[in-house]
């Protein structure tokens, strides 16, 4: 029999669980909701969003919009209920809450092939399963992931510095370099004098904080400390830490500088660059107006704010491959938040990639490869093997899609035909039969 279990009827799993029921695949999906609820969750319904009612844009200049318009290209059923329950938010797709959340209920709880039981799984099953049961999954079935993944492969908290793209990094403000020349100049080092370093720390140590939320765990802080945190220990503490300018001689001067913040590759192609040793706990509008006080990133494209919250993520580039699949145990795939995806429509997207190509599978039907070129690819790409640091959790973002092969000249219209680029892929693999429906 043609079957596959889903664990968790969030948005990866609602969408994973859709587009197995809709190739005629008979789907077990497993939900807690409502005789046990977490933490952050209220509603009985499938595809609850918890912080929000915002999908974020629905320009194809931003990344989120060419997301979405890839999974509205191959059917999803997570964008169908958002279209159908938008509400007016400008160039944003935002949504009655309610409404959404119901639609993709009640569309599930009709599909003939979607078995629904409400109860907690204790375990993974035998046979062809998706876990997607979130950040915020059950002690029960967090313990037996836990027993799936080496040591140290499974995070509960999310502690992550802001990232940036290389080409907003203003390079007459900064240079390439390792300290004391060690190994190759892998690092962009932005250098601040006395006064820019002395007005950047007191704007810093008086930023606001982002609310910390019921369900967030302030003991994060102890193995991992907030860099405004650190500031406030002393005007000179992030100098000797994170900030420190030793062994890092400036080639315009010759001489160190007094204070430097480095930035490490955080991707294989080079596109983007995480801050080091800047996690935090401020407000994303916040960390834009600070961190915008560093001369070298007076332009930055924050690509990924940081973070730091509980979220039981996985260390998917050693664990999951470009499917999401378990590497040692591939009849075990994951979706949704767990595998290092950030967001809703992202969380959404990763479990449509599985559902497709975990039907792909089952049918015995030719794989879908999305390649880095479309947003959706792109994703599965990062998790299962592009971060090339510490691996944190990613937003789709434009720094992880494949770079154009011929210069654009303008911001916006190189993402509008990065944008193009990838819808006509998208078009052109409707031709797979595992996506013609």
């Amino acid at each position: 029999m043609r079957e596959v279990t889903v664990l968790g009827a969030g948005l990866a799993g609602s969408e994973c669980a859709w587009q197995l029921a809709k190739r005629g695949i008979k789907v077990k999906l497993w939900e807690m909701k409502p005789e046990k609820m977490s933490p952050a969750h209220t509603s009985p319904y499938f595809g609850e969003l918890v912080c929000s009612n915002s999908l974020r844009s629905d320009e194809l200049t931003n990344a989120v919009g060419l997301l979405k318009a890839e999974m509205r290209a191959l059917g999803s059923l997570i964008m169908d209920s958002a279209d159908k329950n938008r509400g007016a938010a400008g160039g944003a797709l935002a949504v009655d809450r309610e409404g959404f959340a119901r639609y993709i209920t009640e569309k599930l709880e009709q599909n003939e092939n979607v078995e629904i039981i409400r109860r907690e799984a204790l375990d993974i099953p035998e046979g062809e399963v998706v876990v997607a049961t979130g950040p915020l999954s059950s002690d029960a079935i967090a313990e037996k992931i836990a027993r799936l993944c080496p040591d140290s492969d499974l995070h509960f908290y999310d502690a992550v510095a802001p990232i940036v793209t290389l080409e907003s990094v203003d390079m007459d403000s900064a240079f390439f370099a390792s300290r004391y020349d060690k190994g190759t100049a892998d690092y962009v080092n932005c250098p601040m004098d006395k006064e820019e370093y002395l007005a950047f720390v007191k704007e810093l140590v008086s930023a606001k904080e982002a609310p910390v939320h019921g369900f967030d765990d302030a003991g994060v802080f102890e193995g991992c400390m907030p860099v405004e945190v650190m500031a406030r220990r002393g005007v000179d503490t992030l100098r000797y830490g994170p900030m420190k300018p030793v062994g890092l001689i400036d080639p315009r001067t010759g001489r160190e500088n007094y204070a430097v913040v480095q930035l490490r590759r955080d991707n294989a192609d080079g596109t983007i660059y995480n801050i080091v040793g800047f996690q935090t706990h401020l407000t994303w509008g916040e960390q834009k107006r600070v961190f915008s006080m560093i001369p070298a990133l007076k332009n930055a494209e924050f690509v990924r704010y940081g973070v730091m919250h509980r979220n039981t993520y996985l260390n998917s580039p050693r664990l999951l491959d470009r499917y999401y699949r378990l590497k040692s145990e591939p009849r075990i795939s994951f979706a949704g938040q767990m595998t290092g995806v950030e967001g809703y429509v992202e969380s959404a997207a990763s479990g449509m990639l599985v559902g497709i190509e975990t039907a792909a599978r089952v049918l015995g039907l030719e794989s879908v490869d999305f390649p880095q070129e479309t947003a959706i690819g792109a994703l599965g790409l990062y998790i299962s093997g592009g971060s090339v640091g510490d691996f944190q959790p990613m937003n789709i973002n434009f720094g992880i899609i494949k770079p154009l092969e011929y210069r654009v000249k303008g911001k916006r219209n190189k993402n509008a035909e990065i944008s193009k680029r990838s819808l006509e892929i998208i078009d052109k693999l409707k031709d797979r039969e595992v996506l013609k429906l």
